[in-house]
This record gives C-alpha cells, sequence and structure tokens, in this order.
C-alpha cells in the first residue's frame, strides 16, 4: 500500500472518530423530579342582611328613624375594610327647591361592641357623598378588636337617620322624595408571607 493511501486511510479513521464523539454517543448519569404546584385563589364575599336599609314615607322634621343590618363575611378570606359609598338623588316635587334635601338629613352610623354603641359616622347625607367611611373600623380606646370582618363572622351595624329640625322654613321639601344608594365595598387584608413552615403545616 501506497504511502498515500495510508495517510488517506489515517484521516478518514479520525474523521469518523469525531464524528461518532460529536453525534451524541457520549453516555453520562441524568435524573430528573417532577414538581407539582397550586395557586388556589381565596374568595372575598360580603353579604348584607337585611338587603334595604330604610324604605319610609311621609317624613317630616324632627323625624328620627332607626335602622339596624348586618354585614356577613360568607368568604374564605378575612375582610380588611368594609368601605361605604353614598350617591343620592333628589326629587324635587314642586321644582321650588332652592336648598338641598340632604343637608337636612342628619346620618349617625355606630357599631356594636361589648360596653356600648359608638359612632363611626356622624354627619349630614350630604356631606357623607363625599366620604368613604370604613364600617368597620373599632377604635383602640374603646376595644381590641381589630378592623375588618374575620371569616365567617358579621358585624352588627345601627344607623340613626334624622330630619333635622332647623327651627326656620322647610317648606320647599313638602313632596320631594330622596333615593340614597349605598354600595358597601369589601377590601382584602394585607398581604401575607408564606415560607417553608406555613408551607409544611396545611
Amino acid at each position: 500500500m501506497s504511502f498515500t493511501k495510508k495517510v488517506s486511510q489515517g484521516v478518514m479513521s479520525a474523521a469518523l472518530g469525531l464524528s461518532l464523539m460529536g453525534g451524541g454517543t457520549f453516555a453520562y448519569f441524568s435524573d430528573s423530579v417532577e414538581t407539582q404546584n397550586t395557586f388556589a385563589a381565596g374568595v372575598l364575599d360580603l353579604a348584607l342582611n337585611p338587603s334595604t336599609v330604610v324604605n319610609i314615607d311621609n317624613i317630616k322634621p324632627g323625624d328620627e328613624i332607626y335602622r339596624e343590618f348586618t354585614l356577613e363575611n360568607n368568604g374564605t378570606l378575612d375582610i380588611g375594610k368594609v368601605l361605604l359609598s353614598t350617591n343620592y338623588s333628589v326629587e324635587d316635587a314642586k321644582s321650588d327647591n332652592s336648598d338641598d334635601l340632604a343637608k337636612h338629613i342628619k346620618v349617625t352610623i355606630m357599631y356594636n361592641t361589648s360596653s356600648a354603641s359608638n359612632p363611626i359616622v356622624e354627619t349630614t347625607l350630604f356631606d357623607l357623598q363625599s366620604q368613604n367611611p370604613d364600617l368597620t373600623q373599632i377604635d383602640i380606646l374603646t376595644g381590641t378588636r381589630p378592623d375588618g370582618i374575620p371569616t365567617g363572622e358579621k358585624e352588627k351595624i345601627f344607623v340613626l337617620f334624622e330630619f333635622v329640625d332647623n327651627g326656620q322654613d322647610q317648606n320647599q321639601f313638602q313632596g320631594d322624595k330622596l333615593k340614597v344608594d349605598w354600595t358597601f365595598n369589601a377590601e382584602q387584608t394585607a398581604g401575607t408571607y408564606y415560607d417553608d413552615t406555613d408551607e409544611n403545616n396545611n
């Protein structure tokens, strides 16, 4: 065999060896493990009982209307706040109003504690429209219960409406109708930090 043929065969054998190595014939140890993870969102569910707080006719200056209702947490998450949103409209029966009837309706909202009922809100319906009070707010001086409504619990709320008799002529409001929409907006509590200890305990 000539020298040229020997060199050519050697080159071809080397090239074939490199091709096999590059083709993935090299074996190595391997292992794998699969993990399944779940993020299940909780439910924020606020209920109001009864669904209508007040519905009354023929009120006059000096009248007071007392009502009570219950805020219920029927969800799986604690409620941190329940913010009250107020909107109203006045039907002017005689189209003679120079004043807003809502300015003459005083609203006092109270929550119940073991010792007494304490005012959360004490203002006119007119001013309440620009506010968003938290109806579950507990004064730290009157109790130790935190704000909000824990899962499965209820909060009793009392409200007193007063058509204030200001001692002046209020005849312009005769026959008028005041429609009030209250929206109760529940908000969650602050986020929670979960570590391995929490996960192992679940």
